[in-house]
């Protein structure tokens, strides 16, 4: 469960969560993202966990063993992970790198005007961090479940919700004195915290709504076959409802500290202007210029945030390998050990790709909407805006429609467990989630 909470927690949670909050009315944004994890996100996770120990099988044969026409949505499913670990190891390295520069320190500082474009644009340095992190990953998954994966989750987990507290906490104490107008953390959260209803429309209501979906879609790593993975190794007597809950709960109270310990320094130092930041430029760009503002503390601050985001990164790195490493085991009958490297191999290779398209093999492609971007650009709309939109409205269609709910409810409660909104579960499996992830797929298509 850990470790599935773990997967669950990641960049998505620290980089897009808070951005889209402060973006989307700040506290209208975290009803409607409440409201959909305990719908929504409830309905995509029990499904997939409930295959997983249903069939205790990976991705690929788990859907087949369910409805052998609807294997097609195993591969799908199994292609998203395939294609996001390169570029998110690729980030985890660029984590890495932050958090070497905070803990040791370097003549360069990473606050300083172009030091991120500097170092992505370097062709060796984020290789060498690529390989240290896709080893790291590797390792821990080349050990397996109990002495690897679990081991891990039991210790570093708690770790990392330890630091996303206390920076959050302290996130609330800060001030400052910007030329006569004294901003300070509180303020930062009421913004956070209030609902912003002001010039709201009906259609601007919707992109609120698709906005949180799109967020927790992602986030709960729903769509690309962790959650079944992870639901194959539940134990039959383990309390199946009871593990979703816990995890749809420790994935929103990180995702929401995550808000309160990145847009409240943003806001104190930068304004309401530097809560815009996101993406990239939010963890390696904005917040070095917050850590500088704040002097000597800053600096074990930064350390602290960066090995938090390093934490994160690498929990959801690992869940995504043993998606595909366990498919590997599944399809081609070969040991944990050969399919680690064969995986790690891989995805080194491409994420080597992925460094180099910032310098070597940069290249500006066309993507809906009107933007541009590079190798890790392509692959990311690739695998989350195509790939899994139509990953999660096959199983909602196939669990739904083909078998029916039933099957995911018998095996969430053949332990006497209570279904919770039995009704709701079905009218959301049925009908409302996957209209609205089509909704959300057309959206991304046409770039609105």
């Amino acid at each position: 469960m850990l470790s599935a909470a773990g997967s669950a927690v990641g960049l998505g949670n620290l980089w897009r969560f808070p951005y889209l909050a402060a973006q989307n009315g700040g506290g209208l944004f975290l009803v409607v993202y409440l409201i959909l994890a305990t719908t929504f996100g409830f309905t995509l996770l029990v499904s997939e966990v409930s295959i997983g120990r249903r069939t205790r099988k990976s991705p690929i044969d788990a859907y087949a063993a369910i409805h052998p026409k609807w294997k097609w949505i195993g591969y799908f499913a199994l292609a998203v992970p395939l294609i996001i670990l390169p570029y998110y190891c690729a980030i985890g390295g660029w984590v890495l790198k932050y958090c070497t520069v905070y803990l040791f320190g370097q003549p360069a500082d990473p606050a300083a005007e172009g030091y991120f474009t500097g170092f992505i644009t370097s062709a060796a340095e984020p290789v060498i961090y690529l390989s240290i992190f896709i080893f790291f990953t590797s390792f821990i998954i080349y050990r397996g479940i109990n002495k690897g994966i679990e081991k891990f989750s039991k210790t570093l987990m708690p770790v990392l919700l330890v630091i996303v507290i206390g920076i959050a906490v302290f996130s609330l104490t800060l001030s400052y004195d910007d030329n006569g107008t004294v901003r300070t953390g509180l303020q930062g959260l009421l913004i956070y915290l209030i609902p912003d209803v002001s010039g709201q429309t009906p259609v601007s209501f919707m992109n609120v709504l698709l906005d949180a979906m799109g967020q927790l879609f992602y986030s709960i790593s729903v769509a690309m076959g962790i959650m079944i993975s992870y639901g194959s190794y539940f134990g039959d007597k383990d309390d199946l409802i009871s593990s979703v809950t816990q995890i749809e709960i420790f994935d929103t109270a990180v995702a929401f500290l995550a808000g309160i310990m990145t847009i409240l320094p943003l806001y104190v130092f930068m304004g309401r202007e530097g809560m815009d930041a996101s993406g990239p430029s939010l963890l390696f760009i904005s917040m070095p210029k917050v850590f500088v503002s704040m002097g000597g503390l800053g600096k074990v601050l930064g350390a602290l945030f960066f090995i938090m985001v390093f934490l994160a990164a690498l929990t959801s790195s690992i869940s995504m390998m043993e998606a595909v490493v366990s498919s590997i085991m599944d399809r081609f009958r070969v040991s944990r050990e050969k399919a680690t490297v064969i995986e790690g191999i891989g995805a080194f290779l491409i994420g080597v790709l992925v460094c180099l398209g910032y310098n070597v093999l940069y290249f500006e492609c066309p993507l809906p909407g009107g933007a541009t971007g590079q190798i890790l650009d392509l692959l990311d709309f690739l695998s989350n805006n195509i790939l899994m939109p139509i990953t999660a409205i096959g199983t909602c269609l196939l669990i739904g429609w083909a078998v029916k709910p039933q099957i995911i409810i018998d095996e969430a409660t053949k332990n006497g467990e209570k279904f919770r909104n039995r009704g709701l579960y079905i009218a959301m499996v049925k009908v409302i989630a996957p209209v609205l992830l089509t909704i959300l797929l057309i959206q991304s298509l046409m770039g609105i």
